[in-house]
């Protein structure tokens, strides 16, 4: 079977929307646990995944593993739909005679990675701070009762009881973006875009020219046109490319990660750029600490990646469209 048309724009944006919104609903506390356990400096509160998504659920309930989600759920629409329509775009513009070179896939996946960073730093750096707060709560020390008072008379029984620490208030997507846009303007939600930069470039370098050639695997050319994929090879390279790419750019993930977040614990260092992050990592954690989240951040970007171009192959936004015309 030829491969099918080239989509209209209108078609990439909401393949790419409803990808988007499948994938990171099914997978969303496994990012959590990634940025909580990436965050983890002295204060060891989770021992890793499994640990930190048990503890999560004993103290914030179910719907803790979800702190953000609503973020996410906003705003990864137009992320991935820029980011899967731009290299779709790059890749038609960058074919010549009906071949795709090596360093015209690995161009594309740039121009991706480039164009997404608009919508995924303010949707990360908001995430990112909603994530996190179950993990400073819970490095809070918890009270202790007072010790018993030395026998004596009998105290009153209308004594007042001391008064328990209320719980901290928790954030809001809102609150939060409208105090970064009152002390430091838009650039406040821009934080970390160099570092989101460095991260996804290089990401969509690695994945974008990785599918493609995973998902062209076994299939005849007819001509100039190749045979469709079927579903199944698609999402399967979507979540091979996906979880090497994601493993690839661990060490990167870790430093936005920690220039974004806003909050930090007891004894957890703040840093002034990209260089800052990485000499202070190093210095006082190890090499070891850059991969910090690595499986999860491939049981997250397998599937959703996998997701992702199993819609886009499968037509759902051209089916849409057809439907509302």
């Amino acid at each position: 079977m030829a491969e099918k048309k080239v989509s209209s724009l209108p078609a990439k944006l909401i393949n790419g929307g409803v990808a988007g919104l499948v994938g990171v609903t099914c997978v969303f506390p496994i990012d959590l646990a990634k940025t909580r356990l990436q965050n983890q400096q002295g204060v060891q509160v989770y021992k890793g995944m499994l640990d930190c998504l048990a503890k999560t659920v004993r103290s914030e309930g179910y719907f803790g593993c979800y702190r953000g989600a609503a973020v996410n759920l906003t705003l990864v629409t137009p992320e991935k739909a820029i980011k899967l329509a731009a290299n779709d775009v790059f890749r038609q513009k960058l074919t010549k005679d009906g071949h795709l070179p090596l360093w015209g896939e690995v161009l594309a996946g740039c121009g991706a990675g480039t164009c997404q960073v608009v919508v995924t730093t303010p949707m990360e750096m908001l995430k990112i701070q909603l994530q996190d707060a179950g993990r400073l709560t819970a490095q809070r020390p918890v009270p202790t009762p007072a010790p018993a008072a030395a026998p004596g008379p009998a105290q009153s029984l209308a004594a007042p009881q001391p008064a328990r620490p209320s719980p901290a208030p928790r954030p809001s997507a809102t609150s939060i973006t409208v105090e970064l846009l009152k002390t430091r303007g838009l650039a406040g939600l821009y934080r970390g875009a160099g570092a989101t930069l460095v991260r996804d470039v290089p990401f969509s370098m690695i994945y974008f020219p990785l599918f493609a050639n995973l998902n062209a695997l076994g299939r005849e050319k007819v001509g100039d046109v190749q045979a469709r994929a079927p579903f199944w090879q698609s999402f399967m390279a979507g979540c091979g490319a996906g979880s090497v790419a994601a493993v690839a750019v661990t060490p990167l993930d870790v430093i936005k990660t920690r220039l974004q977040t806003l909050q930090k614990g007891d004894g957890e260092d703040t840093y002034k750029g990209i260089v800052d992050c990485t000499r202070r990592i190093m210095t006082r954690e190890g090499p070891s600490a850059f991969l910090k989240g690595a499986a999860c951040r491939a049981l997250v970007i397998a599937p959703l990646f996998g997701i992702a171009q199993g819609v886009y192959f499968l037509g759902v936004g051209e089916t849409v469209l057809g439907l509302l015309g």
